[in-house]
């Protein structure tokens, strides 16, 4: 069991992560999750990500305890980008490993509806117009409803 937990500025070497994901013979599911910074309608360019330094990594880890309570995972990636970045740049990845696609699809998508909500990272939408605080959507507070 091993987990690869990272909150920084740097670029996301997603082929590294799904190497390391894919190396036991017992697991037969790699499931990932790439999201990337999207344009709204107002014309996004960038966003600004910050988080509470000393409380982010144990938040995404105490994040992959409670998956691994649910699920039988081998092993878990989650990267998290912070400062500036632009449209169409990745800004977080999401990997599990196991030997079941079930639990590896499961604990991928649960990590991520989690993350949206509880890991302290605010982001600032810049815009051609504007630079505005992104609240919290509904559709992530809804999606914690399936995992109570």
């Amino acid at each position: 069991m091993m987990d690869i937990i990272k909150v920084n500025e740097e670029s996301i070497d997603n082929n590294q992560l799904i190497n390391w994901l894919s190396t036991l013979p017992q697991d037969g599911a790699i499931v990932t999750f790439m999201g990337k910074v999207r344009c709204s309608g107002e014309q996004t360019l960038s966003l600004y990500l910050e988080h509470y330094a000393e409380m982010t990594e144990k938040v995404l880890a105490n994040i992959i305890a409670h998956a691994r309570k649910r699920w039988q995972l081998s092993r878990v990636a989650v990267i998290h980008r912070i400062g500036e970045i632009n449209v169409n740049e990745q800004i977080v990845f999401v990997g599990v490993s196991s030997a079941h696609r079930a639990d590896s699809f499961a604990a991928a998508e649960f990590i991520m509806d989690i993350l949206k909500n509880e890991a302290p990272l605010w982001k600032k939408e810049r815009t051609i117009n504007s630079d505005k605080w992104v609240e919290a959507k509904k559709t992530d507070i809804d999606a914690l409803k399936k995992w109570n």
